[in-house]
């Protein structure tokens, strides 16, 4: 079985060096086969260790939120990526943004751009979802909750007092439409506020959540 047909069983997944070096146990040089098929397009490095199928391979490839999940871990999808993808904000994001419990970083690769932002345990626990993109794909990404948590907690000059200021950040700076903070689920931020950095804000955020 050739390379082409042995990736195919790994169409939508991330490949790491160890899945190529395997699936190239009988080259006397995996390593150096693995270096000319990035060369002539069969495989993509997103990152030192990880590839996906090149373009001249025609394979499906994993999505975004897959390699972010790869990428820099353990982490999740968070912040305005999944803001988006719940649709709680309107506009379309470019950029991947991630929580980890490793520090903050930022990775360019022919994938796209990546950013993670770090997060102290218990509270990066919190909230994680399983969304199956597809048949054989599952990420790890915030709930609409944790992620709107995540944005408030990450975003610097952030200090909420007021249930008036809080509504205006939410609706006139976030752009979350009143009728998707309805359907928010208050409860489940509840538990997770005395392990949170900003405290106070999250509890306003709360606070504000229930007036509406």
């Amino acid at each position: 079985m050739n390379f082409q047909e042995a990736v195919q069983s790994y169409a939508e997944q991330p490949l790491t060096r160890q899945i190529l070096l395997d699936m190239l146990r009988d080259y006397k040089s995996p390593n150096d086969k693995i270096d000319e098929l990035v060369k002539q397009h069969m495989l993509t490095q997103i990152k030192r260790g990880l590839y996906i199928p090149g373009p001249r391979l025609n394979i499906a490839s994993a999505e975004p939120f897959l390699i972010a999940n790869h990428l820099y871990g353990p982490s999740y999808v968070s912040l305005d990526t999944a803001l988006s993808y719940w649709g709680l904000i309107p506009e379309r994001v470019f950029e991947i943004s991630s929580i980890s419990t490793l520090r903050s970083k930022l990775f360019n690769t022919p994938a796209g751009r990546f950013s993670y932002r770090y997060m102290p345990l218990p509270y990066y626990s919190f909230g994680i979802k399983q969304v199956a993109l597809t048949k054989k794909q599952t990420v790890l990404m915030a709930s609409a909750e944790k992620a709107l948590c995540d944005k408030i907690v990450t975003t610097s000059g952030i200090s909420l007092r007021s249930t008036k200021q809080t509504s205006a950040l939410l609706k006139e700076d976030f752009r979350i439409d009143e009728k998707l903070l309805l359907t928010l689920n208050v409860e489940s931020i509840t538990g997770w506020i005395e392990n949170a950095p900003k405290k106070n804000s999250l509890r306003m955020l709360l606070k504000t959540l229930k007036s509406l």
